[in-house]
């Protein structure tokens, strides 16, 4: 039984080391939240605020400086205006 066990272990643990660790997806989605480091070398795009009240979600896509893509989507708050 302990020889089973000792094999069962052994098999998986060649199995993870050839395992596929290509990402899927070659854009890194950042997670938000206070102190988020976030290594900018290049904004692609950026989500324009819109004219309303309230908080909206916005969309910063930027490359660090690896070169590497990365998307940040963020809550702010829109361009209020109080015209009576």
């Amino acid at each position: 039984m302990k020889l089973l066990m000792l094999g069962f272990a052994a098999l998986l643990t060649t199995g993870s080391a050839f395992a596929d660790t290509t990402e899927s997806s070659p854009v890194i989605h950042d997670k938000t939240g206070f102190y988020v480091h976030m290594d900018v070398a290049k904004v692609i795009s950026m989500t324009d605020i819109p004219d309303q009240c309230g908080v909206v979600p916005a969309r910063l896509d930027y490359l660090d400086h690896q070169g590497r893509e990365h998307v940040l989507d963020y809550q702010v708050q829109g361009n209020c205006t109080n015209e009576n």
